[in-house]
Parts: structure tokens; C-alpha cells; sequence
């Protein structure tokens, strides 16, 4: 199979991953590890459920590769998420020593991989890994702006719902 291919494949099942997010009320974004052209572990947002500002797809998605492989160091080992990465998910990725970060759609709020601040490409750093950016983007994209849109609307319409039992 050629990379493309790949990527796409694992792409799809990081935004299966996202999709579990989504389910559960966070912003959908998913991650999967690939060691030796396999899964191992998988991730999705869950900040909100974990009360915990670090429970980004990435993180989680990390943690699991390091539990199932037995080394918080994880060379040879592809990283993809749905959403480029923040600073701080990019810093763990680099800690990580992943060979390869793949992402789909662009973050230009706090993106880590060029949106922003390109931390990658920072050559003081004792580590690089290489990044392949834009892998089924529109389709990332989409999950993510129809939840926002979503989103919006209930808190429209919660407000309205709110003045409505104010009034009468």
C-alpha cells in the first residue's frame, strides 16, 4: 500500500476516535499510534468528562502506545489526529520521540505544527520529528465545524428557552 493510503486509512480511524468525543459532548478530536503498520492505541478528547485540561486525543493516545509498548519513548512509532496539535501536545509528541506526526485539518488558534508556532521545526531541540499536515482535512474539518455550529444553536437556544421562562 502506498503512504497515501496509509495515511488515509489511519486518518479514518482517528476520526472514528473523534467521533467518540463527539458522543460524549467534547470537541471531536482523535488520535491513533502506529507501530510497525498497526494500531496500538487510540485516543479522543475528554477534558470536560476528566476534568482535566491535558485530556487531549494526543496525550491519551500517547499514554496508551507508552503502557502498551512498555517505554514512554515511542521511535518508530506515527502519530495522527484529526486536528493539528497544540504547544502542549506537540511538546509530548517531541518527548515522545515519535518518527512522525500526521494530522488532518489546520488549527489556527493554537496549532503547534506551522498554523502558529511551528514547534517542529524549532532546530535547537534535541529531537525532530517529521510532519505530514492537510491528510483528509476537509473531512476533519467538517466533524469539527458541525459541532460548533451545533453547538451554537443549543446555546441559542437555551437563551431563548432562559427569557422565555423569565417572562411568563
Amino acid at each position: 500500500m502506498m503512504q497515501n493510503d496509509l495515511d488515509n486509512q489511519f486518518m479514518q480511524e482517528a476520526i472514528a476516535s473523534a467521533k467518540k468525543a463527539e458522543l460524549q459532548g467534547e470537541v471531536p478530536v482523535g488520535a491513533v499510534v502506529v507501530y510497525e503498520g498497526k494500531i496500538v492505541a487510540t485516543g479522543h478528547n475528554q477534558p470536560i468528562a476528566q476534568h482535566d485540561p491535558t485530556a487531549h486525543a494526543e496525550i491519551a493516545a500517547l499514554r496508551a502506545a507508552a503502557e502498551i509498548l512498555g517505554n514512554y519513548r515511542l521511535p518508530g512509532c506515527t502519530l495522527y489526529v484529526t486536528l493539528e496539535p497544540c504547544a502542549m501536545c506537540a511538546g509530548a509528541m517531541l518527548h515522545a520521540r515519535l518518527a512522525r506526526v500526521v494530522y488532518g485539518a489546520a488549527d489556527p488558534k493554537t496549532g503547534a505544527c506551522g498554523s502558529v508556532i511551528n514547534l517542529f521545526a524549532e532546530e535547537k531541540l534535541n529531537h525532530h520529528t517529521t510532519i505530514t499536515g492537510g491528510v483528509l482535512a476537509e473531512e476533519c474539518g467538517q466533524l469539527l465545524r458541525d459541532f460548533f455550529i451545533q453547538r451554537r444553536a443549543q446555546a441559542v437556544h437555551e437563551s431563548l428557552t432562559a427569557d422565555y421562562s423569565q417572562k411568563h
